[in-house]
């Protein structure tokens, strides 16, 4: 069997999956904040929110630095590049297809016109 694996790939899209971890990602994009600001702002257990972070982190979408009692969370290194070149590549499959559906569309209506006025 062939592996599509692709470690980096499959653990961003399993990160962005979750619309919990989505929202600290848009959060983070506006500002650092602590784990603890993220779970109030989520309306969530810090345990819950430790966890989603820790997969965010894991996936190398957030990065994470104490000091003293503080867990602060920022966007990780992974700029999603990879993922965006994956989505691209479906999209322009996609489109392609639809535009071959598009024409065989015209084709049949043409056909139809055409049969219609015979008749």
């Amino acid at each position: 069997m062939v592996q599509y694996e692709r470690p980096g790939l499959d653990a961003a899209f399993a990160a962005i999956a979750d619309a919990t971890r989505r929202g600290v990602l848009e959060h983070l994009g506006r500002a650092d904040a602590s784990i603890t600001e993220l779970a109030q702002k989520f309306d969530m257990t810090l345990t819950g929110m430790k966890k989603h972070v820790g997969v965010l982190e894991q996936a190398g979408l957030v990065s994470t630095e104490k000091v003293g009692r503080v867990r602060t969370c920022k966007l990780g290194p992974r700029r999603l590049e990879e993922e965006t070149a994956w989505i691209a590549r479906y999209q322009q499959l996609w489109a392609s297809r639809f535009d071959e559906l598009d024409e065989v569309l015209e084709e049949l209506k043409r056909k139809e016109m055409t049969d219609g006025r015979k008749k």
